[in-house]
């Protein structure tokens, strides 16, 4: 079934604030096996140039997640049982780093058949909750056709 069309240039409300810290950066790049000192060192971030450790950069899905719950609308159409993952990227205006709390707003940007399946692009935009843009997120599902 086709994807409600409205739903483009739908914008959802913001994400309740995101507080990034050294342990959840250090928790992530544990997990995705990455080692790399200035994720995990405060002396080895500074001395790269940064202000504090940084996040890995794909960090931001972890926070960037949080508008998807709204793709949960029924008037969209998405049936979750049948979504698979299509692309991920991001733009950085400047990495995430320790101390910055966050918050996440997201639109869709585009809904389009490919067959018989349907495509679906979901774009955030990861603020400071000064307002400060560091990154925007964007995520690309598909829902298989039957």
């Amino acid at each position: 079934m086709a994807l409600n069309r409205d739903f483009i240039g739908r914008a959802f409300p913001p994400s309740a604030p995101y507080e990034v810290t050294r342990l959840k950066i250090r928790e992530f790049a544990d997990a995705i096996g990455d080692k790399n000192p200035i994720y995990r060192d405060q002396e080895a971030a500074k001395a790269a140039g940064h202000a504090d450790v940084i996040a890995p950069p794909t960090f931001p899905i972890v926070v960037s997640m949080g508008g998807g719950g709204s793709l949960a609308d029924p008037e969209l159409g998405l049936n979750f049982a049948m979504v698979v993952h299509g692309e991920q990227r991001f733009e950085y205006t400047r990495p995430l780093r320790a101390g910055d709390t966050v918050v996440c707003e997201s639109t869709v940007t585009e809904i389009k058949s490919i067959g018989n399946n349907e495509k679906l692009v979901l774009e955030t935009e990861i603020k400071t909750t000064e307002g400060e843009l560091l990154c925007k997120a964007f995520n690309t599902i598909v829902e298989r056709g039957a």
